[in-house]
């Protein structure tokens, strides 16, 4: 469909006038005037503003952040994407299988990726990584990551609001835009295609209905039981049917049509299954999926999911989204739902380049189940891990005590008054400790429920899992509800009353990034996510067996938003590149409030939103476009830059705009709970104004850069075209100072890194001083416990024996490492490397050490580093300790 057909020029007017009326709060506070450049301020920490970061446990988990034994091997050469051949792909991993067991390196292949990217997933001893990097025609090693099915949580029944909020009701109505003659594939935990609304009969039969007239294709990867911990498909069959809930939800916000009503609702849908009905899955099943994808027509791919804090754009998941969009497939990735952990912490394959990576908003509603408590109707999410919420009954509720006391927040078991008989709901605040413990509580004290409420404005959906199990109902309220009952509370009596069916209530929190929303930026500095949707609270379908229809939240339910705006954009003008698609939405998105401070005119930060919130008003009629839709600067060591963009008028006018610059709130260190700032670097456009002709290009340039004299914020904000018909924006960001200056290795407030020693139940306990004598069975072997507060390019790990007379010998020196990895990323939390004692000679098979005395050194070079500037590396030494294994020669379990 053509920009300049005459029912676009009329409907653009009637869209506009529709769309000012659907503007969520995140769009209409004035920015505040702050001064060009100077210092940054600070405006507090996330802890300091509510955040409730992740803090670290005493006891550590043992399990290695990848999957033991699995790597993704990649091969020298083009894939067939790029210009490869599959003979000549296929040729050279046969090669380098061979040259590997030439050189004592035994391996398992797998699976061997030509398409769009060029290597094989193998099993491997762990030990043998860092010779089989130096074997010919291998050009990386990188391990097999766990992706946990994201866990969306459950709330409420039809969603108009998140298609309100980008206009694309509009573009539906006015335009009669559906994504017909586009196809979807939906990589994720299959879909459900007896749902009615996804062109199901509504049985409940997965041998029926597929394919159907909306879910024409897709393939099973997995089977129901399986978990990538046992790395083995569990009798995987024909049909790719959603068990676990989290596809079927992302295809209805893609397009359903019926009780829901999704963006694209006559789009085709392709279901490739990747998770089963539990557990996890990897990343190099991901990869099987992708390349299938593109085998079979898919236009667009939609995944809601990643490798959290795997934020290195080569990781193969993201050169494959790359390969896939060089190709003419639009690929809409999730951010991630690590919001609350801080900065670089997005995942592959949503870091890929050339992905549309898309961060969550809140809805500006919320539908929800409800009871009655002081005369008032109180919303709330039913926690999952818990039984579900009743629909009827009464229980006298009683306060854990009061709001901001260690006894409201019911953290003590010991200090939770204990129910005084049948028929009573315990009334908790939420903070300092976990929803299970709080839920554990309130049952172990005798109480028929636990009605949790929020500390602060917007909705969470709370999660009970946890050992033991929680047995009662558990819910959650929002703030405002409970200071409302806790003063009815002191007041006399209330009871709460459990309703059936759901009601409508206004979101705090609408229009405002959600708290779960991930940070950039990628571990090469460039600028994710892209743009931003609904994604907090959004309605959408399930499978039959688990009610037809449910609510979910999660950069899970933002990425499918745009998935189906771009099979509108698609269906409107079926000649644009996937570029294009990336470029309308991000030219023409709405910059948001910061979540934090929304009533202080602020800016969320442009490495958490992107562009802004998709306007599918805009993006449908702009004719005109900006060829580079962000910026990335790097690191600022070397000044401000000039950057200049291209700005293409594809109309029969010229158009004229007013050049500006925004700014965003900027995040400093720690990146685990970052301080944020005003902060704003050098932004200074070359002219005020830019004419663009008719049918014509003009350049508009800006100097960009920081003079904030610190290294390590991460600044930004979005160059503006301001014109009488249409705005565009282009965001960009960098990070100021030295990225190498900054320090990797944390101490996590524990004295990281440090030894650790087997605490015998799975866990680890910090050794600062050493000493200890490992026997190197059963788990009792010496571990290096670490943290990296920034992705590591290179981590090598040494061991070294103490003689008797204290000089020291390294272990293996025909290769010198025991263990080494590329490109890590930042840690979600303290993580340790198990030693069992065994390393891999040159041309040998492994061996093990014999008793004595050791130590281990670990060394990490900085993103981005230089190998041959030592400034750029770090190093730790462990103290000293004992091996004394009783059956010497075997190694200990890992």
């Amino acid at each position: 469909m053509s920009v300049n057909h005459p029912v676009l020029a009329r409907s653009r007017a009637v869209l506009a006038a529709a769309a000012g009326a659907t503007l969520v709060a995140g769009l209409l506070v004035a920015p505040p005037a702050l001064a060009d450049g100077g210092d940054p301020q600070p405006l507090g920490s996330a802890s300091d503003l509510g955040v409730e970061a992740p803090a670290p446990d005493e006891v550590l988990d043992a399990s290695p952040a990848a999957i033991p034994g699995r790597w993704l091997v990649e091969v020298e050469g083009e894939p067939v994407l790029r210009g490869g051949t599959r003979a000549t792909n296929s040729s050279a991993q046969d090669a380098v299988s061979t040259r590997a067991e030439a050189a004592s390196i035994p391996l398992t292949v797998e699976e061997s990726f030509v398409q769009g990217w060029n290597g094989m997933s193998v099993e491997m001893d762990d030990t043998d990584v860092a010779k089989l990097r130096d074997v010919q025609g291998v050009s990386a090693v990188y391990p097999v990551l766990e992706v946990s099915a994201p866990v969306p949580s459950d709330s409420a029944p039809e969603d108009v609001y998140g298609n309100a909020m980008t206009g694309v009701d509009q573009v539906q109505e006015v335009d009669g835009l559906t994504g017909e003659g586009v196809t979807v594939a939906v990589i994720d935990s299959g879909i459900d295609y007896n749902n009615p609304d996804l062109g199901g009969s509504g049985v409940d039969d997965e041998t029926a209905d597929f394919p159907n007239d909306r879910v024409v294709g897709g393939y099973d990867y997995v089977g129901d039981d399986y978990d990538s911990s046992n790395g083995v498909p569990v009798a995987p069959d024909d049909y790719p049917d959603d068990c676990g809930g989290h596809g079927t939800h992302v295809a209805g916000i893609v397009g359903a049509d019926g009780e829901v009503t999704g963006v694209a609702p006559e789009a085709d849908f392709l279901a490739y299954r990747i998770f089963g009905c539990d557990g996890t899955s990897s990343t190099d099943v991901i990869l099987e999926a992708m390349e299938q994808a593109q085998t079979d027509g898919a236009d667009i791919v939609n995944m809601s999911l990643g490798a959290s804090f795997m934020t290195w754009q080569d990781y193969p998941t993201a050169q494959l989204t790359d390969a896939l969009t060089a190709n003419g497939v639009t690929v809409v990735i999730s951010a991630g739902n690590e919001g609350t952990a801080g900065t670089f912490s997005s995942g592959a394959p949503g870091v890929a380049s050339d992905a549309i990576t898309v961060a969550s908003v809140d809805n500006t509603h919320l539908r929800t189940p409800y009871a009655t408590a002081a005369d008032e109707e109180r919303a709330y999410s039913a926690a999952t891990g818990g039984p579900a919420a009743p629909t009827s009954g009464e229980l006298a509720l009683i306060p854990a005590g009061a709001p901001g006391s260690e006894a409201g927040q019911a953290c003590d078991p010991a200090a939770v008054a204990p129910a005084s008989g049948a028929g009573e709901a315990l009334l908790v605040e939420r903070g300092v400790c976990s929803f299970h413990e709080k839920a554990l509580a309130g049952q172990l004290a005798g109480y028929d429920a636990v009605i949790l409420y929020n500390n602060s404005p917007g909705a969470v959906n709370p999660s009970v899992e946890g050992d033991p199990a929680i047995t009662v109902p558990v819910v959650m309220i929002g703030q405002a509800d409970g200071a409302a009952l806790q003063e009815a509370l002191a007041a006399g009596e209330v009871t709460w009353t459990w309703q059936q069916g759901t009601t409508v209530v206004e979101n705090a929190t609408g229009g405002l990034v959600s708290d779960f929303s991930s940070y950039g930026l990628t571990a090469e500095l460039a600028l994710k996510p892209d743009v931003a949707a609904p994604g907090g609270s959004i309605w959408s379908t399930v499978p039959l067996e688990q009610g037809g229809h449910g609510s979910k939240s999660g950069t899970s339910m933002a990425a499918p938003h745009v998935a189906g705006a771009a099979a509108l954009l698609l269906e409107s003008d079926s000649t644009l590149e996937p570029h294009d698609v990336k470029s309308a939405m991000m030219n023409t998105a709405d910059p948001l409030t910061w979540s934090l401070m929304p009533d202080q005119g602020y800016l969320e930060p442009v490495h958490r939103q992107g562009a802004g919130l998709l306007d599918m008003v805009e993006a449908t009629h702009s004719t005109t476009t900006v060829e580079e839709p962000s910026i990335s600067l790097g690191e600022g060591e070397n000044g401000p830059q000039a950057v200049t963009v291209s700005v293409t008028n594809d109309s029969d006018q010229d158009r004229t705009y007013d050049v500006g610059v925004r700014h965003g709130i900027a995040t400093g260190a720690p990146t685990f709970d970052p301080t944020f700032y005003t902060a704003e670097g050098i932004a200074e456009p070359s002219a005020s104004t830019v004419t663009v002709p008719a049918r014509g290009t003009a350049e508009v340039s800006v100097t960009l850069g920081e003079d904030f004299g610190e290294d390590g914020i991460i600044y930004g904000g979005w160059v503006t075209l301001t014109g009488a018909d249409d705005d565009l924006v282009v965001p960009f960001a960098g990070l100021s100072g030295d990225y190498q200056a900054l320090p990797v290795l944390d101490d996590q407030g524990m004295g990281l890194p440090s030894l650790g020693v087997s605490d015998g139940a799975g866990g680890v306990l910090l050794d600062p001083e050493g000493g200890s004598t490992y026997t190197m069975q059963q788990g009792d072997v010496p571990y290096l416990a670490y943290y990296f507060s920034y992705p590591v390019e290179t981590m090598e790990i040494r061991a070294y024996e103490v003689k008797k007379n204290g000089t020291m010998k390294v272990v293996n020196p025909s290769v010198g490492l025991i263990d080494s990895a590329d490109h890590l990323g930042r840690s979600a939390e303290p993580e340790v490397f198990a030693w069992d004692g065994s390393y891999a000679l040159k041309n040998e098979k492994s061996k093990t050490v014999k008793n004595g005395d050791y130590v281990l050194e670990m060394r990490v070079l900085k993103p981005l580093g230089d190998p041959e500037n030592p400034e750029h590396w770090e190093e730790f030494t462990s103290p000293q300790f004992t091996i004394s294994n009783p059956a010497p020669g075997k190694p200990g379990a890992r």
